[in-house]
């Protein structure tokens, strides 16, 4: 399942992905970071100060400190949470950080709206990339676990001990190749230089890829029963997460 970005009111986030990074900071970071700060001092709650601010973004990546973020995955992913994390180590000193962790490290939705409202705030366009990131990384995460541990179970019946193999075949059930193969074709599709680290934007980028070769690969019902299958399995993860708080 993949949403494509299209024009939103307040800001053309698709121009932006082709605009030079330099020009994009000039436009849209200060009036933004200025309304995150503006709204802060006149008494809004910081979460919604935050979900303004992530409505008006329009950079696709920005290097912030010491450290390079990317905000859109292969121009059609938008990790908010990422967005989310940078803005409150702008404003770091107003934001409990108690409060921060746990909006940051949930993972969801703040509670203080819902998908409706959340949507309002991010416009079109920017959900519909959201929307993309839930299911082509977070959902695609929680169906590599789960083929994992189907292949974890089929070990223990047969006595096989965890290791590297575990991870290669689950690749294999899901994907029909390794992950080492899947891995060298998204570096030369994606033209990702191998001489460079990984980030963890590259490797969201790269799980993002695979949800989409999964979706191509499978029948209607395979793919279908495939997302129940992560919606599961992440529906276990953070009720484990929660259960820890």
């Amino acid at each position: 399942m993949t949403f494509h970005l299209g024009t939103e009111n307040g800001g053309d986030w698709v121009r932006n992905i082709e605009q030079p990074l330099e020009k994009s900071i000039v436009q849209a970071a200060p009036v933004a970071l200025q309304h995150l700060r503006t709204a802060l001092y006149t008494g809004t709650p910081w979460q919604k100060a935050i979900l303004e601010t992530i409505g008006m973004w329009t950079l696709v990546e920005e290097t912030f400190g010491d450290r390079k973020y990317r905000y859109m995955l292969l121009g059609e992913a938008f990790d908010w949470l990422l967005l989310a994390e940078r803005l409150c180590a702008d404003v770091d000193e107003v934001i409990p950080s108690e409060e921060r962790e746990r909006f940051l490290f949930g993972g969801q939705i703040p509670s203080i709206v819902n998908e409706e409202q959340f949507r309002d705030y991010l416009g079109q366009s920017k959900f519909r990339a959201y929307m993309n990131f839930r299911y082509g990384v977070v959902l695609e995460e929680a169906l590599q676990l789960s083929a994992e541990e189907e292949v974890r179970k089929s070990h223990l019946s047969r006595s096989y001990y965890d290791d590297d193999e575990l991870i290669e075949e689950a690749y294999v059930r899901l994907y029909q190749k390794s992950r080492s193969e899947l891995f060298k074709r998204f570096q030369n599709e994606t033209k990702k230089d191998r001489r460079r680290n990984l980030t963890l934007s590259d490797l969201k980028e790269f799980t993002y890829w695979l949800h989409k070769l999964r979706i191509n690969l499978w029948d209607p019902a395979r793919v279908a029963s495939d997302t129940r299958k992560a919606m599961h399995q992440l529906d276990m993860l953070q009720g484990s997460h929660t259960g820890h708080n």
